[in-house]
């Protein structure tokens, strides 16, 4: 148990120090934009597909499930306040976060662990540039950047999914719906959605690019490291979503 516990406080360790050096890195030298543009192509746009369509069917069901609870209490009508919160606080960020970290995070690391058993990252350190401003950097600036905006357009796409379900299956006016909506709906629930992204993408981005740093052993080792790197990131996710509700909650 002590070892396990060891193991974990030095992967802690680890990831924190390699947060120190990003942040030293983006601050001492203005960030190569035109690969964090590459990289927010790659990393976000690229991830808009499988952001929206689990927001899409995630806002369907919601509404399909919370309809007939509420029919027990004769409250369906407000079908539209429960889908709302329950994306923009909640599910729009855990689930995007999950859904594009694991795309995003197995592909940081495959990236980064191949060129690192294959000792490109050894020639960038010979040619006195920092791995961590070459490569962490701008994916970590990318992922900061996009996940906000996949979470935005996520919580729209669900909403609109749920309305979808509450039009044809509830026979609900999409006016009243929307209305329900905007009703329960404060910017309060929105920046408590919003401020969740930024922590779920620096554990995403500092997990990713640690593991594939510290890859080895060949395509065997970048296999093992890429697998690490989905489940660590998704427990952290979900992990620090409990303790993240709870501070926000609090304000």
């Amino acid at each position: 148990m002590r070892g396990v516990l060891g193991l974990a406080l030095g992967e802690v360790g680890d990831i924190s120090l390699l947060f120190a050096q990003t942040v030293r890195e983006t601050v001492r030298r203005r960030p190569e934009w035109r690969v964090v543009i590459d990289q927010l192509h790659q990393l976000g746009v690229r991830s808009i597909a499988i952001a929206t369509v689990t927001a899409l069917f995630t806002g369907m069901v919601l509404a399909l499930q919370t309809s007939y609870s509420l029919a027990a209490y004769g409250a369906k009508l407000f079908v539209g306040n429960v889908v709302a919160l329950s994306l923009v606080r909640e599910l729009g960020p855990v689930l995007t976060a999950l859904m594009v970290g694991g795309r995003v995070g197995a592909g940081i690391t495959a990236e980064i662990g191949t060129m690192k058993v294959t000792e490109q990252i050894d020639a960038i350190r010979a040619m006195a540039v920092s791995p961590v401003r070459k490569l962490v950097v701008p994916k970590m600036l990318a992922i900061l950047i996009m996940l906000p905006i996949l979470v935005v357009l996520a919580d729209f796409v669900g909403i609109v999914g749920g309305m979808l379900m509450a039009v044809t299956a509830l026979n609900q006016p999409a006016v009243y719906y929307l209305q329900r909506v905007t009703q329960a709906l404060s910017l309060q629930d929105l920046f408590s959605g919003l401020g969740k992204t930024v922590f779920f993408a620096l554990f995403i981005a500092l997990i990713a690019c640690h593991n594939g740093l510290r890859a080895e052993g060949g395509a065997d080792g970048v296999g093992r490291a890429t697998t690490e790197t989905v489940v660590v990131a998704s427990l952290s996710v979900l992990i620090s979503d409990f303790f993240l509700t709870k501070f926000f909650l609090a304000f």
